[in-house]
């Protein structure tokens, strides 16, 4: 009987994972004020294309909120998601250093290969690509994050078959 993978959302996040020294530094430049956590809400749902339930738990701490206080302003603005779109998740860094070295391409080519935009979803429901403004990971440029893991220096004629590959990997 095969195990099944907890869902992304279930999963705790790699401590190495830049995203997260990002959230860090986001929280450290605003002071850790109780007052910048919708700024903070928004770089993680930008970062992660949704809300994962340890960085709430880290950003409810290190702002010195509790955790039930962030969830409700999570759940009252539409724009936060607790989930992620899609059961895989493609997030294509857009920053300046991943745009220089050709980050459009490699949303075109994903655009192409799966039939869906940034934002949207396969209709299986089994990957979903998002853009996010920077991953914090500008020497691995272009950068992609697939399901939390960073795939550096992608090739625009390499994203979809990477992409597939992992697909493929679950079925």
């Amino acid at each position: 009987m095969a195990t099944l993978n907890p869902p992304p959302a279930a999963q705790a996040l790699p401590k190495n994972d830049p995203r997260v020294r990002r959230i860090l530094t986001i929280m450290s430049t605003h002071g850790k004020r109780r007052d910048s956590l919708i700024q903070v809400l928004h770089a993680v749902q930008e970062l992660f294309g949704y809300l994962p339930k340890p960085i709430i738990e880290l950003v409810a701490k290190e702002l010195r909120i509790p955790a039930s206080q962030v969830y409700g302003v999570v759940t009252f603005y539409h724009f936060f998601t607790l989930k992620p779109r899609g059961e895989h998740s493609c997030v294509v860094c857009t920053g300046t250093a991943c745009y220089v070295k050709g980050a459009n391409n490699l949303i075109e080519e994903l655009e192409k290969g799966f039939g869906i935009k940034p934002g949207e979803v396969t209709k299986d429901n089994k990957l979903g690509i998002q853009t996010a403004r920077c991953i914090g990971s500008c020497g691995l440029a272009p950068a992609v994050v697939y399901d939390g893991e960073v795939i550096p220096r992608v090739k625009p004629g390499e994203i979809v078959a990477k992409v597939q590959e992992r697909l493929g990997a679950e079925l």
